[in-house]
Order: structure tokens, then sequence, then C-alpha cells
């Protein structure tokens, strides 16, 4: 199980980018097996943690025209800048 960690610094908030958002989270999950899926904001911060069965799905989710197609767009628009970390889980705990 992969754990991808976005985070990105937000220029500006607009229907269009929560339509994105809702679009490739709606990717994500549906055709490229991501199991979990959850942002949060603070401010101009917004967090995504995502989890994913393979690092290959994780990447072809992030090749998919739709997927960079969106990106360039936020990258001009909405994000002042973003990072992304991908690291393997090795152990879950939790009641």
């Amino acid at each position: 199980m992969y754990v991808v960690i976005f985070r990105a610094e937000i220029k500006r908030f607009d229907t269009e980018y929560e339509n994105t958002a809702f679009r490739m989270r709606e990717l994500a999950t549906e055709k490229f097996g991501c199991t979990r899926f959850i942002t949060c904001s603070e401010g101009d911060t917004e967090l995504s943690v995502s989890y994913w069965e393979t690092e290959q799905a994780f990447d072809d989710w992030m090749q998919h025209p739709e997927h960079q197609a969106a990106q360039e767009r936020a990258r001009k628009r909405w994000y002042k800048s973003c990072n992304i970390e991908v690291t393997e889980l090795v152990r879950e705990c939790g009641f």
C-alpha cells in the first residue's frame, strides 16, 4: 500500500477548482483504484492524503491526460505552490 500526501498553497478557490478537484478524486477512486482519498484545508493550505494499492496505479493516474490537464490549470490558476510525497505504508494501527 502506498500513501500520497499532497500539499498545496492555494492562490484562489472558485467553482471550477471545486469541480475539477471532485472530478480528479472520482477518477482516482473509480478508474485507478485509489482506496481512500481524504482532503482538508485551513486558510490557504490544502492537504490531501490518498491510499493506493500500488505505486504504479498512482503513477498511471498522474500520467492520465485528464489529470495532466488539471495539473496544468492548477499551476497557472489555482496554486501558489504544491508538494507531493509518496511513501510506502509499513504499518497501520488503530481501533
